[in-house]
């Protein structure tokens, strides 16, 4: 249940083409849909503006396709995270239209009436950054926000960042992944006047510590204005990013 939908559904009742009794029972799920194993919020995308996302880690196939198929009726887009094959090929019998991003390791449904908004910007410093790269872009896309993406850009060749300067200059928010040194958001921090979003990954030699030391480097960032999520976590960074230039939006002031 979103707003438009629920607009819609006390429009029909104030007009008198759906009776009290009817909007009750369609609205019945609300504010959560118990599961036995899981309680639904389908309250959600009306408070925060999209739908309950299903982390899959630590799910089994049944667990997921119920969810889906719960969350399916009441809602579009839907987003699956940390998804295997197997997990895809269960929701695109559910829906035909989910589309497994192998990469970013999410199935999403969209909502084609969608019209992207804004200008998100993903960086990376390396290619081994991509994978949570993409589960940052596929979440900010799915959610509403239009995303480009720089790759390889990282210090250990910095010309290529400097090179692309006008790329940093039109973003209304830029999410920075990197992994060894997580050296990179400071430098963009430093380049631009948007909000920069680090994540950290788990890329790395030994005592980068499965991406604590690309962490503390960015929470120790001398650079204004960078907040820092946890290690791999894109779908946090999406989510954020997405927020950032949805605000934007609404004060006229996306690019």
């Amino acid at each position: 249940m979103n707003q438009e939908r629920l607009e819609r559904l006390l429009s029909r009742v104030r007009v008198g083409a759906l009776t009290v009794a009817e909007a009750v029972d369609q609205l019945r799920s609300l504010p959560y849909e118990d599961l036995g194993f899981a309680s639904l919020d389908h309250h959600r995308s009306i408070r925060q503006g999209f739908p309950e996302v299903i982390f899959c880690e630590g799910k089994t196939p049944t667990q997921i396709h119920a969810i889906a198929k719960a969350l399916r009726k009441q809602h579009r887009p839907l987003l699956a995270t940390r998804a295997t094959p197997q997990i895809a090929r269960l929701i695109k019998r559910l829906d035909r239209r989910a589309v497994f991003h192998r990469d970013a390791r999410i199935v999403a449904i969209r909502d084609v009436r969608q019209r992207l908004i804004g200008r998100v910007l993903v960086i990376t410093a390396g290619t081994s950054d991509i994978p949570v790269a993409e589960e940052v872009k596929v979440t900010a896309e799915v959610m509403g926000s239009r995303v480009e993406h720089l790759y390889d850009v990282g210090v250990a060749g910095i010309h290529r960042l400097l090179g692309r300067r006008d790329r940093l200059a039109h973003a209304n928010v830029i999410v920075v992944v990197a992994g060894m040194d997580g050296v990179l958001p400071s430098v963009v921090g430093g380049l631009v006047s948007c909000p920069v979003i680090a994540v950290p990954t788990s890329r790395g030699y030994g005592a980068s510590f499965g991406g604590l030391a690309a962490l503390l480097t960015m929470l120790n960032s001398c650079a204004a204005g960078v907040g820092v999520m946890n290690i791999d976590n894109g779908f946090g960074g999406g989510c954020l990013a997405h927020r950032i230039n949805q605000m934007k939006a609404g004060s006229g002031t996306v690019r």
